[in-house]
């Protein structure tokens, strides 16, 4: 018989991977219905017969590599549902466009993504990780494991007074890994632990395992774990030892799960494993506001920008919990859209019930990532629950909070200033660095990006800032919270005054086209329509000339597809932005196509200044 029982109704089908069956005993299935935990091949479901299984009603899968999922198929034409990790998702039901679209060429990215399906499947949907859920008649709890794959997952589910778990390639039997290779997440030399992300990530992972006390550890490849904490400890041990080796510091663990949250003052808490900082301040009534949330308990990102290189987590907010006395994190704000500062806001959401508050100029850019042509943006939409007017303060709870448009490092970005314990507190992102140090010789970096839509006198703007709000202390997104001085506001005046003089004594006089080069750009950037029905696209202009001028924009479309208007023309004011609407249409017998390329073609007076900007529509 194939089908090795591991404990009561639950088997081992050992298989490209090992397959576990989770047999449904309840009365009304009679235990003619099962519940898999990862697919192989698919055999497995020639083999059910043997413990009684007409029906498998759902299939749990912990990571996406081919030895995992190659049969799945057949799931599918059995009529099962199919549950999949979230980050993974897209190399599952969407893996023909991962392998269309993945790099080969100077090729730096070493995860194992390549070891996925040959053809996509179909899935149910993604499951709801840190939750329990009911498949067939199971309740399954799901816990992120990265390290052997960024988005693996293993379940949990109470069974015959057991707690066990189906841990996928996260050990391999006592004290061992399946492959070391599959935890080399980036090259090596990029960062502290470059090349070990993925080892680092299956210690923590490991830990966290442990935290919920299993019973009994299923692996996907090697024998049961009887005894979880010796055999954990023995790998641990191991794992460190080959991270040392690599590091000029020993590595702690402990301290990144058990101590994350540093106090900066006894109200305000800097998470210290997170990419970007994140910053809790608490209230006396038990609840907390998160100041940006991105990449909880990172140890490093991993190569390559799909989906499935990059994940929230939320570690740090059960420490919250447990060393603070937080009943709930009741709201998150960002201090810009970018991923590393925003990742994990749909998660806090879903997890913890967390509302999202942005200040007016930051939220559109969450809400609808692909109508912007900005770099770092993160993959889904983050819907924003509260809307917030700059230069308007808010209350939370004891707190007012003031809010300030803040462009310099990108155009969408704010400030908020507080107190906190009676220091006057200024959150700044990563506007600047807070490193200076007049002794040493410690440079402060200025920390602008022209694809961000930096303008030349952002930083000069928000040393005026600073100097109006007169914080005593400023807290960023990668760098110590600084202490502000006098001088520190001087020197801060002095750069952004001297970066905005450069500029201008380097880009051509009389042709303002700001830092970023570019006097037209179009939204949506990306978008789909369906053959023959229209898009509408905003084009903004520029007169870029101190003098008035007749502004021509003429929108550039493939052969076949119409646009109305065909152009614009109109008198522009000196320096005057406009928005002129336009609307594209593909042709009815259009065939899907992606990211077909439009463009607007500006001219300004006399000056052909050509196709400035263009935008990408796909048809479906």
């Amino acid at each position: 018989m194939r089908c090795e029982l591991m404990t009561e109704d639950v088997y081992r089908f050992q298989d490209t991977c090992h397959v576990y069956v989770l047999r449904d005993s309840r009365d009304g299935s009679g235990g003619r219905e099962a519940v898999l935990v990862d697919f192989g091949s698919g055999d497995v479901l020639d083999h059910l017969h043997e413990i009684g299984v007409e029906r498998v009603t759902d299939v749990l899968v912990t990571h996406h590599h081919r030895d995992q999922v190659q049969g799945l198929a057949r799931a599918v034409e059995h009529g099962a549902r199919i549950w999949v990790p979230p980050v993974e998702r897209h190399l599952i039901d969407q893996v023909d466009e991962h392998w269309r679209t993945r790099p080969l060429d100077n090729d730096y990215d070493v995860r194992q993504d390549r070891f996925s399906l040959l053809r996509q499947v179909p899935v149910t949907g993604s499951v709801a990780e840190y939750r329990t859920r009911r498949y067939g008649g199971f309740d399954v709890h799901t816990l992120p494991l990265p390290g052997h794959t960024v988005g693996s997952v293993g379940y949990l589910v109470e069974h015959a007074g057991r707690r066990l778990a189906f841990t996928g390639d996260l050990v391999h039997g006592e004290g061992r890994l399946w492959s070391l290779a599959a935890t080399q997440w980036a090259y090596t030399g990029f960062h502290a632990n470059a090349g070990l992300e993925g080892v680092a990530a299956t210690v923590l992972s490991c830990r966290t395992l442990l935290r919920e006390d299993p019973d009994l550890l299923l692996p996907s490849h090697g024998d049961p774990v009887t005894r979880p904490r010796g055999a954990v400890a023995r790998l641990e041990g191991r794992l460190r030892e080959l991270l040392d080796m690599r590091r000029r510091t020993p590595w702690d663990p402990a301290a990144m799960l058990e101590r994350p949250w540093q106090e900066v003052t006894p109200h305000l808490l800097r998470n210290t494993t997170s990419m970007a900082h994140s910053y809790a301040l608490l209230s006396e009534s038990g609840t907390a506001l998160l100041l940006d949330f991105g990449y909880d308990l990172t140890t490093g990102l991993p190569g390559g920008h799909d989906r499935s290189s990059r994940r929230p987590l939320l570690a740090s907010v059960q420490a919250l919990r447990r060393d603070h006395g937080v009943e709930r994190v009741e709201v998150a704000l960002p201090t810009h859209y970018h991923d590393d500062h925003v990742a994990g806001f749909n998660l806090l959401r879903e997890v913890h019930g967390t509302a999202v508050w942005s200040p007016a100029h930051i939220a559109p850019v969450l809400a609808a990532p692909t109508r912007w042509d900005l770099p770092c943006l993160w993959y889904e939409p983050i819907p924003v629950d509260r809307v917030l007017e700059c230069e308007r303060p808010f209350r939370w709870r004891e707190y007012e909070i003031g809010v300030h448009a803040l462009p310099g490092h990108t155009l969408y970005a704010a400030a908020y200033s507080f107190q906190a314990d009676g220091r006057r507190v200024l959150a700044t992102g990563d506007q600047q660095n807070t490193s200076w140090d007049p002794a040493t010789g410690e440079p402060e970096l200025l920390n602008y990006q022209y694809r961000n839509r930096f303008r030349i006198d952002d930083f000069a703007r928000s040393a005026e800032l600073y100097r109006q709000l007169e914080p005593q202390l400023m807290i960023s997104g990668h760098w110590p919270p600084f202490e502000v001085t006098e001088d520190y506001l001087d020197m801060l005046d002095t750069e952004g005054r001297r970066l905005a003089a450069l500029h201008r004594e380097i880009l051509p006089a009389g042709l303002d086209l700001e830092a970023e080069g570019f006097a037209a750009r179009v939204q949506p950037y990306r978008s789909e329509v369906r053959a023959g029905e229209a898009v509408r696209l905003t084009v903004e202009a520029r007169n870029p000339f101190p003098r008035p001028e007749t502004t021509r924009v003429q929108p550039v479309v493939p052969p076949g597809w119409k646009v109305e208007p065909a152009f614009s023309e109109e008198l522009f004011a000196p320096g005057a932005v406009r928005e002129v609407q336009f609307e594209v249409r593909p042709p009815e017998d259009a065939g899907p196509e992606e990211r077909v390329r439009l463009a607007v073609d500006l001219t300004v007076g006399r000056a052909r200044l050509g196709q400035q900007a263009e935008a990408l529509v796909s048809v479906r």
